[in-house]
């Protein structure tokens, strides 16, 4: 709906625009509820009034720094002016205690220098320029003056910003909580330097970005009663396992592997590695190279970063053996045996690649031979063992991969953690939050269905904040004040996560099933929820469906759900790896509780990814639900502005608040 004013012959207004999106003009005509608007580009439109946004003719002309200072808060309004700030380089805009930060794409030192944050440290809150550094002062004054913890929350759809929003922060509150002057390791350091090794292992390039987290981080910066950090801890969601086996064209996989392969040349003989082009789980998109960025370079800072955060030499070594071992495994391939649904390896290559990978594992070929060609099943009445087809082997290399790498990355997080450090006296705390912004591609999978789970938990938290949390003040204090409009998705996540019926539990159910399929699946999803308003099925499928999210349809396609969901180890995997002679690698797998083997023998024991995710979710929600949020919106670039459909509503606070 257009903004409620007087709409007369001659006013300026914004009507919609197929190529803008929107456009201004001068009404020149109305007709009871159709308006006839002469556009800046010549064209006589036809609109219906509730379609029309007045526009604001007394703004300035470089545009305003807080949106709440505009006369008429709407969506032209709101792009007009974050359009007209960006041309001015000016990338930050104040949206009432909300920041938005457009993506300049270009590095800008002299915004985040140490003079920049000397200028912002204690300043009042819009006394100077919209800047992140702003945002992270007002948590920290709020923390040390009122005693509470406080949270940032960085959002923003990928390419956005950020991962470098988020460092920028870290950098700040780094500044103001650090030890000036102190010798060796401090926890701020560690810190700071968590992040390029945390980037090396979990960030990868695609479509959108080339640096773009594949997971997403809290960072809970810990104070004494100095206002100086004293510890830290960081936790991590959902890492994209899926991308280490596969990969489109025109992305990457996971940095480390490039940076492994560009690494000096006594490291690339040890491991017996090469071009990237040469190892499958590479060479599935033709981009191996990233225009700007030296691997060979982040190689050796990455290293230099791991010492920094505590991961020693010896651990180093190892680590990056698995990461070698991961793409020789991925050069293993497969053809039909002698026996039925059997395999052999393909040829000599394939031969020469799982010597290879026993060797940097430091485990028996023949027995990696086996794990990956072979299983067994025991039954109370006898032990069955069966060989893999081509496809159940491939299958099998792919599961391993994937494992070995979820497993690394979380050995990493948690090294990192202990070697920094918890301060179990610290009363304050400011977390920071980069997670996943709301994604809808062509093609929607599992990972898509949990990163807008979360961006609804996020809205949620959002709109009792900014909303409800407001009004109810007001009606307690009996302040006159017009009520909010805005959209409550507590149905979207009822539909995603109540127990039972919800989506999760559904695909839980499914999963616990041997014969279950994803069309199974899909089919009991159409029957559970045919009459849900937030769930559609598509007429042109039989296995997709389509939940209707805060910020629009999303089709996602049912095909991978159930193997995406399973997080378990395939127990010849677990035997192999836990007997290696490397300690590192034999760590990664400690043998599993007696009554687990016990009862689940030689059989995969299902751990739901989904189920976990919830529940982490839910941890994180009642952290940040007692602390007190700020939140910073990244938008990727201002071509992109002009196409985003945006929701606005002004809360009675004079908040702008700004759903991309």
């Amino acid at each position: 709906m257009g903004t409620p004013v007087n709409i007369i012959v001659g006013s300026h207004v914004w009507v919609e625009d197929p190529d803008e999106a929107w456009i201004d003009g001068q009404v020149s005509n109305i007709n009871g509820q159709e308006v006839e608007i002469q556009t800046r580009n010549d064209k006589t439109v036809v609109a219906k009034i509730s379609q029309i946004y007045p526009k604001d003719m007394e703004v300035s002309p470089g545009g305003v720094d807080d949106m709440t200072k505009l006369s008429y808060l709407h969506a032209p309004g709101v792009l007009q002016n974050l359009s007209t700030r960006y041309q001015l380089n000016e990338i930050y805009t104040y949206s009432g205690s909300i920041l938005i930060a457009v993506n300049p794409f270009q590095r800008l030192p002299h915004m985040y220098d140490d003079h920049m944050m000397e200028r912002y440290k204690g300043a009042p809150f819009g006394q100077l320029s919209p800047h992140v550094f702003a945002i992270a002062d007002v948590a920290f004054r709020e923390m040390i003056y009122e005693g509470k913890s406080n949270s940032i929350l960085v959002s923003g759809e990928s390419g956005a910003g950020k991962t470098e929003t988020t460092k920028m922060l870290m950098r700040y509150l780094a500044y103001l909580g650090g030890r000036k002057g102190t010798e060796g390791r401090t926890v701020e350091q560690q810190v700071l330097e968590s992040n390029p090794v945390l980037e090396a292992f979990g960030n990868a390039k695609t479509v959108r970005n080339n640096n773009s987290s594949r997971f997403g981080k809290f960072v809970e910066l810990q104070f004494d009663k100095h206002g100086k950090i004293s510890g830290a801890a960081i936790r991590t969601y959902l890492l994209e396992r899926s991308r280490v086996c596969q990969i489109s064209d025109t992305e990457r996989n996971y940095h480390c592997f490039y940076l492994l392969c560009a690494a000096p040349p006594e490291e690339i003989e040890k491991y017996k590695l090469g071009s990237p082009k040469t190892f499958r789980y590479l060479n599935q998109s033709n981009c191996y190279e990233l225009v700007g960025v030296s691997d060979a370079h982040d190689y050796l800072t990455t290293r230099r970063a791991m010492d920094i955060v505590g991961v020693s030499q010896q651990e180093q070594d190892a680590i990056f053996r698995v990461v070698a071992a991961i793409l020789h495994l991925g050069n293993i391939e497969f053809a039909k045996g002698i026996e039925i649904d059997s395999s052999i390896l393909k040829d000599d290559k394939s031969k020469f690649h799982l010597q290879t990978t026993a060797e940097l594992l430091m485990c028996d070929a023949v027995a990696l031979e086996d794990a990956l060609l072979k299983r067994v099943m025991i039954t109370p009445e006898e032990v069955i063992k069966r060989t893999l087809d081509p496809v159940g082997a491939t299958f099998s290399r792919d599961g391993l991969a994937k494992t070995m790498y979820s497993r690394l990355f979380d050995w990493l997080v948690d090294k990192i953690n202990v070697s920094i450090g918890q301060d179990p006296n610290s009363k304050s705390l400011i977390g920071v939050l980069d997670i996943y912004g709301f994604e809808s591609f062509k093609t929607n999978s599992f990972e898509q269905f949990c990163i807008n789970f979360t961006n609804e938990k996020l809205q949620q938290h959002f709109n009792q904040h900014v909303f409800k949390m407001e009004q109810e003040e007001y009606i307690e204090e009996e302040i006159d004040w017009s009520y909010i409009e805005f959209v409550d998705n507590q149905d979207v996540l009822d539909l995603i996560e109540k127990k039972p019926g919800g989506i999760i539990a559904l695909l839980d159910e499914a999963c616990m099933f041997p014969k279950s399929t994803h069309e199974t699946f899909s089919q009991k999803l159409y029957q559970t929820f045919k009459l849900h308003k937030r769930f559609i099925k598509p007429k042109l499928s039989l296995t997709d469906f389509t939940i209707a999210h805060y910020a629009g349809e999303v089709v996602y396609q049912s095909d991978q759900f159930l193997d995406k969901n399973k997080d378990y180890v395939v127990p010849e995997h677990q035997d192999l790896l836990c007997s290696s002679k490397c300690s590192f690698v034999a760590g990664l797998f400690p043998p599993l509780p007696q009554e687990t083997t016990k009862s689940s023998s030689k059989t995969s024991k299902f751990s739901s990814i989904g189920s976990r995710f919830k529940l982490q979710l839910q941890q994180l929600m009642e952290t940040l639900n007692s602390t007190e949020p700020h939140y910073i919106r990244c938008v990727s670039q201002i071509i992109s502005l002009n196409r985003l459909s945006l929701r606005m509503s002004t809360s009675c606070n004079n908040y702008a608040v700004v759903v991309f």
